[in-house]
């Protein structure tokens, strides 16, 4: 099949994150350096937290915040099954089991009522998703009483009243992959208030020169994904406004459609745009793939197919 001809995602890359990267080559300095202790800062100063560490994926950010709470072998992590297949393999890859929970169909997000009934005495923590931009219900998630990672992957920027999306649980994690707001090309984040969680993610995203054998691992971020990641954080609010008139044509063309919009939240910001249609959907893909649109599901597999549930 040929290239649409209007791609399903494609990064607003400009002048700034031109010279931005050109001046990160001119200075030599193309590691993990002063371009990322910056965005660390500047990330963190915008969602109202402490700090952060810089990683080179969002399941890498996902999977040292898990080790940073001290998940391990005989634990179980709480996740949406409707969310893509990184919270799986971080779970995973710190050892412990995915304990999966449905999601409310209109948000996307994580259905508090449905956690609280999948929840098993194993849980240590609980992994939100503020899903395409939506901000997923923290405080009512809270009342399980675990310990929360908020995945903002999809919704940097986003606020729930008045507060930042992130702000509300023990860490949270960002992505920077090409088709997220902010496009670093890679690259993620963990994020918190607490300075011991942060010295834990710091301590495990590399192993050179460590003072002893413990277990880490090659999760550096680059200079370079650091100074196109800044470029971007500081157009965000433009990036933000752009996709918002985006979603308010897609309102009024479909307005009169026999299909369900996404409500109009506040706060919220539009990752993705999301329309339900009746009956399957694989006929509307290909009614668009003709027109040489680019138009996909949300979600590739939901992770309870993955897992063959």
């Amino acid at each position: 099949m040929r290239d649409p001809l209007i791609p399903h995602s494609r990064p607003s890359l400009g002048p700034a994150e031109v010279e931005a990267v050109a001046a990160v080559l001119r200075s030599g300095q193309v590691a993990q350096g002063p371009e990322v202790a910056a965005f660390e800062a500047e990330v963190a100063a915008r969602m109202g937290l402490r700090g952060g560490a810089a990683v080179s994926s969002g399941t890498a950010a996902l999977h040292l915040a898990l080790l940073a709470l001290k998940v391990g072998r005989g634990d179980a992590v709480l996740i949406p099954s409707y969310t893509c297949a990184a919270l799986l393999q971080a779970v995973r890859l710190a050892g412990a089991e995915p304990v999966l929970a449905d999601v409310n169909p209109e948000s996307g997000n994580l259905d508090p009522a449905a956690a609280r009934r999948a929840r098993t005495p194993r849980c240590r923590v609980l992994v939100p998703v503020h899903s395409f931009g939506w901000p997923a219900d923290v405080e009512a998630l809270r009342d399980l009483g675990l310990p929360i990672i908020e995945d903002c992957a999809q919704a940097l920027g986003a606020t729930a009243a008045g507060r930042p999306v992130g702000s509300r649980g023990e860490a949270a994690v960002c992505s920077f992959y090409a088709t997220k707001v902010i496009a670093a090309g890679e690259g993620g984040m963990v994020l918190s208030d607490r300075p011991e969680l942060l010295a834990v993610a710091r301590d495990l995203r590399a192993y050179d020169e460590a003072p002893d054998p413990r277990l880490r691992f090659n999760y550096k971020m680059t200079d370079i994904q650091a100074a196109l990641g800044r470029a971007q954080l500081g157009r965000l609010d433009d990036l933000l406004a752009r996709r918002a008139a985006i979603a308010a044509t897609y309102r009024k063309a479909l307005a009169e459609a026999p299909v369900a919009l996404p409500p109009e939240v506040p706060g919220r910001i539009y990752h993705r745009f999301v329309v339900r249609v009746p009956g399957g959907v694989e006929g509307q893909l290909d009614a668009f793939a003709r027109r040489g649109i680019g138009c996909r599901r949300p979600v590739h597999t939901p992770l309870h197919r993955l897992l063959g549930r």
